[in-house]
């Protein structure tokens, strides 16, 4: 993608034209896949992957294929399919006096957008039947491109960057939460965007979690791998102030989000001496890994990769501790990209194929109480000829926090 000086900030869409076709091809296969024959669009992660941009507006796919953009804020957009607008009852008159075709049943984003915004949406643009828009939108976004995959291998580059400096940022006596501003602050300067897009109106997460400890083991509301209890009931997950002490791992699962697409990579410090427990399931943690890296290759079951990695533990002895102990997640890898819980998902549950331009966050973690927790997560893509391509490259040894 662009620097923002080299943007033209009044064109629409500022992805490349060959770019921007192939997903729009990709979102009408699966419109027709679900029987919708026309959609429109609102939320942001969808707009930016039509578009390149984030706008305050909506997109409308006609029953003939044809995108147009009905935009309210920034005025300055422009472009023959660009229409302002000032609220969203003004889009059937412009679709009526363009001859852009009346939807007939229309897709809209069902889990992104409250019921009193579907109902107006539907409303405005006189539909009484609706379809759900968000499947469509996160299957087309499961495979990604290869300028997508690219994006997202630039985000590795700057993450791996970033937890090249942990160890210098830590010193003795600081907490958790001291560490994670530190980390936090050095991926602002590298360019992150600090924010991260979810799926679900319950996922909420700042830049990442730091765990450290018994904190590790602290159950959150959210469908995370793991929890930590957070500083406040209004946000409880990730750091809780634990003072990093002799005997604890420090856990890093931060995400790179540097150009709209993100990254999501967990490394594993360690605060003097772990017990040698700590150190087999970490390097478990590794094996398992990269054995699903190797592994995950086109037409291959996602249940098939969790269903190694939980053998894996098991034989390990460890199936109690793994993904958790006092709460385990049902998951060990997702998809990822503009959001950071994407299609597909590693569970036993999903009875998904993987494909060419999958792009997976790999994450076999084990907790210990009373130590914290261990383990890796790397970010990879599906490759058409070998092993997962990894993303993420930072050394993933146990590495001693040192003052």
């Amino acid at each position: 993608m662009k620097a923002p000086q080299d943007i033209d900030r009044t064109r629409m869409v500022i992805l490349p034209e060959q770019e921007h076709g192939e997903r729009l091809a990709r979102v009408l296969k699966y419109m027709a896949k679900a029987g919708l024959e026309s959609m429109l669009l609102c939320d942001n992660a969808n707009k930016f992957y039509i578009t390149g941009r984030i706008f305050d507006g909506y997109i409308y796919i006609g029953p003939d294929g044809r995108v147009s953009y009905f935009v309210r804020r920034p005025s300055i957009l422009e472009g023959k399919s660009v229409h302002h607008i000032h609220k969203p009852e003004n889009i059937l008159e412009i679709i009526d006096r363009e001859g852009l075709g009346r939807p007939s049943k229309l897709g809209l984003e069902l889990m992104q957008t409250s019921y009193a915004t579907v109902m107006r949406l539907a409303a405005a643009l006189g539909v009484d039947s609706f379809g759900n828009a968000d499947s469509v939108m996160l299957s087309a976004r499961a495979v990604k491109t290869a300028y997508e995959i690219q994006q997202i291998a630039v985000c590795g580059m700057r993450h791996d960057r970033v937890y090249s400096r942990i160890p210098h940022l830590y010193h003795e006596g600081m907490s958790d939460v001291e560490l994670q501003i530190e980390i936090e602050r050095v991926t602002r300067l590298e360019g992150g965007l600090g924010i991260i897009r979810t799926v679900g109106q319950s996922m909420e997460i700042n830049m990442g979690s730091v765990l450290a400890g018994r904190n590790a083991d602290e159950p959150s509301p959210y469908d995370f791998a793991l929890g930590g209890a957070g500083t406040s009931p209004a946000l409880p997950v990730g750091a809780d102030g634990t003072v990093l002490r002799a005997g604890m791992s420090v856990m890093v699962d931060t995400n790179g989000v540097f150009n709209g697409y993100m990254t999501d990579m967990t490394r594993t410090f360690a605060v003097g001496n772990l017990p040698q427990r700590a150190i087999d399931l970490h390097k478990l943690s590794c094996d398992i890994c990269h054995t699903i890296e190797d592994m995950a290759r086109p037409g291959v079951r996602c249940s098939d990769l969790c269903r190694k990695a939980l053998d894996m533990a098991a034989k390990a002895g460890a199936p109690n501790l793994f993904m958790g102990h006092n709460s385990q997640a049902s998951f060990v890898g997702h998809g990822l990209g503009i959001a950071l819980n994407e299609l597909p998902v590693i569970s036993l549950k999903t009875d998904s194929i993987l494909e060419v331009g999958n792009v997976l966050a790999i994450e076999p973690k084990f907790v210990i109480p009373d130590v914290g927790a261990v383990g890796i997560e790397n970010t990879c893509a599906v490759t058409d000829d070998g092993p997962m391509r990894r993303l993420t490259n930072a050394p993933e040894e146990l590495i001693t926090l040192v003052s």
